[in-house]
């Protein structure tokens, strides 16, 4: 039954989820712990409950915006580059270095340019999400595609197939599971990006709420952004890896 395969897959997560919370509220009670420095569960459920509508219905939605914009861009742009990368040898000698140098630039350092290119606008925090979750999909196209059985390659060739039918028949199936794989990382990246960029700069978002209330030392408030921002990136990853199984399971096999 699927609930049964469901609490064979996630059940030990889910207790050991709940122990570890039980422990936390235990703790924050007997006072082992300021709960100005690290409040409990149930004070961050009940400042999430004072605040859950501009929450929900504010920053949520900014923080959205950003992520969905910069992923669509990140995976349009990765693909493109990867792609590019995989076909020319040229292009792989000069994209490569750079993608790999735009990750070594701290997301702190680079955020304050972005800030006075594009303003507070959401533009200035897809920049920092496009920095940070362009490079697993590029990464994952471009090895995915490279890895192609030699075996099938040559077959395809004595079967006559064009350079556009080996790549769609058979490049592209075989860099699949890669490149689904960069894509789960990806969506992760954004979340993250987004709440950095938004605690550098910006009038709404779960970052920027975050911030403003560290400001105020509402510790609970905090972690009510945190956890509703850890949820959103969690839901995302989900339904990335929904897809990846539906893909993957009906998939034609070479």
């Amino acid at each position: 039954m699927k609930w049964r395969k469901w609490l064979g897959d996630y059940g030990l997560f889910c207790v050991t989820m709940l122990v570890l919370i039980a422990i936390w509220q235990w703790v924050i009670q007997k006072g082992m712990i300021p709960s100005f420095i690290l409040p409990s569960p149930s004070q961050i459920y009940v400042s999430f409950m004072e605040n859950h509508r501009q929450l929900i219905n504010v920053h949520l939605p900014a923080t959205v915006e950003e992520v969905g914009i910069g992923f669509l861009l990140s995976v349009a742009g990765g693909v493109m580059i990867g792609v590019i990368m995989y076909v020319s040898k040229t292009a792989e000698k000069i994209f490569y270095p750079f993608l790999v140098i735009s990750q070594t630039i701290p997301l702190v350092a680079v955020s304050p340019v972005f800030m006075m290119w594009f303003g507070y606008s959401v533009w200035s925090k897809v920049a920092i999400i496009v920095l940070t979750a362009i490079f697993p999909i590029v990464i994952s196209t471009f090895d995915g595609l490279k890895t192609v059985d030699p075996a099938y390659l040559n077959l395809f060739r004595t079967m006559g197939a064009s350079r556009w039918d080996i790549f769609r028949k058979l490049s592209v199936p075989m860099a699949l599971p890669q490149f689904l794989s960069g894509l789960k990382l990806s969506v992760v990246y954004c979340v993250s990006g987004a709440a950095i960029g938004e605690w550098l700069g910006a009038t709404a978002g779960l970052g920027f709420f975050s911030k403003r209330m560290s400001g105020y030392l509402q510790s609970d408030a905090v972690f009510s952004a945190v956890f509703l921002l850890a949820a959103f990136g969690m839901g995302l990853f989900l339904l990335i890896y929904g897809m990846e199984k539906g893909l993957l399971k009906n998939r034609t096999k070479i």
